[in-house]
């Protein structure tokens, strides 16, 4: 199953506190709490889980109705985004939430090249047309 970016994001901020209380981490190298605040991660989490639930049975779906899905989660992500500044996620969070996009519709039976090629687009650019982040 794809790992959510903010498992991972959680898990550095974790780390990182755990570093901190050792006193193996510099305070003024400590980052990840700065970040990824929480408000962020709950933020993030609520739209990923909306875009969880619409996946069963997108294997059965058109091209529009899967394209729709992905413009749902991606238009919330923009929003998620702008209201942190436009700043919420840089290219290495980007690149998460691209790939646990595609892996989730891959895991839920999207032939992600077919639907891509279908309309003229390469497997990566399927969430460009909406993506501000």
């Amino acid at each position: 199953m794809a790992e959510r970016p903010t498992t991972s994001w959680r898990d550095g901020i974790a780390e990182e506190a755990e570093e901190l209380a050792a006193g193996t981490l510099d305070p003024e190298c400590a980052c990840m709490a700065g970040l990824f605040p929480e408000e962020l991660l709950t933020s993030t989490d609520a739209v990923l889980d909306t875009f969880e639930s619409e996946l069963p049975g997108l294997s059965e779906a058109d091209d529009a109705q899967i394209f729709g899905v992905v413009e749902r989660v991606v238009m919330a992500l923009n929003a998620v985004n702008e209201a942190h500044n436009e700043s919420a996620y840089e290219t290495d969070e980007r690149e998460q939430l691209c790939d646990f996009i595609d892996q989730s519709l891959t895991e839920h039976g999207i032939d992600l090249v077919a639907l891509a090629a279908r309309h003229g687009l390469g497997r990566y650019q399927i969430t460009d047309k909406w993506r501000k982040w």
